[in-house]
């Protein structure tokens, strides 16, 4: 059985192998698909592979591991305290590689594809908040620069509150009237992806018995119904 340690990048795998108590390099490969599969192909059945956990490691494992016996996502602070003294592409390569070998590699978790899909789309959502809640921080120091009272309502971006946002604006300069229109475009824009964001995560929670039955009990906790799906994605 034969080790391999893959140093990742997003252009290039330089890639190690140990076997036999000698550890060697084998070169670069592409980090493209076709690059990858054709490897995949030329390991054997019995091979494990170590990959530095990075942004396309998941990518590159699920190419490898119909390939071989496993694949492996190493922690890269292991890799690190490992090659310390000097580290290059080859060097990280042959310390996975040679971790492996002896299994002292220290392996991180790796969600399933239903995880992964569920973190980026609450990263999506996130991101949209923050975007929103950024708009939104614009248009009140629009109206603190010009010296525009507080907002009789409470929620200045509902229907009162932009009927008396659009009379406060009018007489405000040209720059400022546009800051607040490209704001509230945001926002209406934010607010749809929003809404389609929220229905595709319900339904996924729905259909996922352990975020019904977590849902249950942060609802018995008093915790909003939505928090399971949140909880669920790690």
């Amino acid at each position: 059985m034969r080790s391999i340690g893959m140093d990742v990048h997003r252009d290039f795998s330089e890639v190690a192998i140990a076997e036999d108590g000698v550890v060697r390099t084998v070169g670069r490969i592409a980090t493209t698909p076709e690059a990858l599969e054709l490897f995949a192909r030329s390991l054997a059945p019995d091979d494990q592979v170590a990959i530095e956990a990075t942004a396309n490691a998941l990518a590159i494992a699920r190419i490898i591991e119909p390939h071989v016996r496993r694949v492996v996502l190493a922690n890269p602070k292991a890799v690190r305290e490992t090659s310390r003294r000097a580290k290059t592409d080859k060097i990280d390569a042959k310390v996975l590689a040679q971790l492996l070998a002896v299994g002292f590699l220290d392996r991180v978790w790796a969600p399933d594809e239903a995880a992964r899909t569920r973190r980026r789309l609450i990263s999506r959502r996130g991101a949209m908040v923050r975007q929103r809640t950024r708009e939104k921080n614009q248009i009140h120091a629009v109206l603190q620069r010009q010296l525009v009272r507080r907002q009789p309502m409470s929620d200045l971006f509902g229907v009162k509150g932009r009927a008396w946002l659009a009379e406060q604006v009018e007489g405000l300069p040209l720059d400022e009237r546009l800051t607040v229109g490209a704001g509230l475009r945001q926002i209406d824009f934010t607010g749809v992806e929003l809404a389609e964001l929220d229905k595709i995560l319900a339904a996924d929670a729905l259909s996922d018995p352990d975020a019904m039955r977590l849902t249950r009990i942060l609802h018995e906790a008093g915790a909003p119904a939505e928090a399971g799906a949140l909880v669920l994605s790690g």
